[in-house]
């Protein structure tokens, strides 16, 4: 709780606690017809996104379109000048000739890198992350490079709104349910962004009306970065030390699929140095940083055959672990169950903490949840409840974890419409 004040008051804290200048909260009501982006990796998604109101999205129309390694090393131009591109194939293919002359249609942006916003549709580029290395974009504002982009195609698109992929799933929740305290992100990463009273926002100087709400990016994986709250192990401090990013983001280290399977590893190679699993034999392959990714976790939790083939499968197919006992590999999946176990219950417990900061925690409420964790994950968000049932009791049954699919598009496309509202 003192974490969360801290980061809402100053800057520089352990939570960063970013507004997101999206204002206000969806009532389920909205109605219009919205671009969308979302760009954070690999692909490019570029969307239609119809509200209808009454609580209902329409069919989204959307298309991937692959980011090349030229485009992510590239000057930006290029790379925003291929988002264009993009957008203007998605408007032949959905509006036709079906635009008048003076329309503009709304597009809004979900950009899932370090920025810092001083407005709704305005983000200084703090760096570039997940291989993207473009030159003219760091220090500058993307949504004035992409505006020039779509400008230079002659397109009738307006970029309304800049947000990152938790908020997005914050509001398209919001949109769907109306007790929403929060959304937030476990899968290959994690975060969690909430609505936040913005007279409690001490840090943000404004205009806005102190009884209105923003949304709050909270930023949680860099939760205890001094590590003196988190139940830290040997294993932990051998992945943080091996990483390319030591003391920091410690909280998402513990939690997201990025990191268990190493974790897993790690444990696995610390039982055979001192014999205790495999008779002491390793391979040449699984000695590998990363290699056990966190999938091979989830097959093997679900293994519930009687000599469990399918984890000898991965060991000795997969890893060359030149071969395994049944008890090795009770083992192995003992191991996962730990390790998943233990993210599913810091998750939880990072959900409870907004909840009971929101004051919610006796009320009725739901947590908008993306993610392959708590998607595919086995038994993930059953003992995710089971651990709020510990924390709550009863009022346990009050909260809603639900899988929201589609969030960053549909938020994107909330978040252009609540920029406009704004604007009134």
């Amino acid at each position: 709780m003192k974490q969360l004040k801290n980061g809402l008051e100053k800057d520089g804290q352990s939570l960063s606690m970013v507004p997101s200048f999206v204002t206000g909260v969806p009532t389920g009501n909205e109605i219009g017809t919205y671009l969308t982006l979302d760009l954070g990796g690999t692909n490019l998604r570029v969307c239609k996104v119809i509200l209808e109101g009454g609580r209902k999205i329409g069919n989204i129309k959307g298309q991937l379109y692959e980011v090349s390694e030229d485009l992510k090393t590239g000057d930006v131009t290029i790379l925003f000048d291929f988002i264009a591109d993009c957008v203007k194939d998605l408007l032949l293919k959905e509006w036709g000739n079906n635009i008048q002359e003076n329309d503009k249609i709304d597009l809004g942006f979900t950009f899932s890198f370090p920025v810092i916003q001083t407005a709704i549709d305005k983000g200084i580029l703090l760096k570039w992350t997940k291989g993207f290395t473009c030159t003219g974009a760091v220090g500058n504002d993307i949504i004035s490079i992409l505006q020039k982009s779509l400008d230079r195609k002659s397109l009738p698109v307006k970029v309304t709104a800049l947000i990152n992929d938790t908020v997005g799933i914050a509001l398209a929740h919001a949109y769907y349910h109306s007790e929403v305290v929060l959304g937030a992100i476990l899968g290959t990463g994690t975060n969690g962004a909430y609505f936040e009273q913005l007279e409690n926002i001490k840090k943000l100087n404004h205009n806005f009306n102190p009884l209105d709400k923003m949304i709050i990016n909270i930023e949680w994986g860099a939760f205890d970065s001094e590590k003196v709250i988190l139940p830290i192990t040997q294993y932990d401090n051998k992945l943080d030390k091996e990483s390319n990013n030591p003391n920091s983001q410690i909280f998402e280290k513990l939690i997201s699929g990025m990191y268990l399977g190493e974790i897993t590893r790690n444990i696995m190679l610390y039982l055979i140095d001192r014999s205790l699993l495999f008779n002491g034999l390793s391979s040449e392959n699984f000695n590998k940083h990363y290699i056990f990714e966190t999938k091979y976790m989830s097959i093997i939790e679900s293994d519930n055959t009687e000599t469990l083939e399918n984890t000898k499968q991965i060991l000795e197919n997969l890893f060359h672990i030149s071969t395994t006992s049944l008890t090795d590999r009770q083992i192995v999946k003992r191991i996962c169950q730990l390790v998943g176990i233990r993210a599913s219950r810091l998750s939880s417990l990072a959900l409870a903490s907004i909840i009971s900061y929101c004051k919610m925690e006796k009320s009725k409420c739901c947590v908008g949840i993306d993610g392959s964790l708590f998607e595919k994950y086995p038994n993930f968000s059953v003992r995710m409840h089971n651990t709020l049932k510990e924390f709550f009791g009863e009022n346990a049954d009050k909260i809603g974890l639900h899988y929201t699919s589609n969030g960053s598009s549909i938020g994107a496309a909330l978040a252009a419409l609540l920029a406009n509202q704004s604007k009134l």
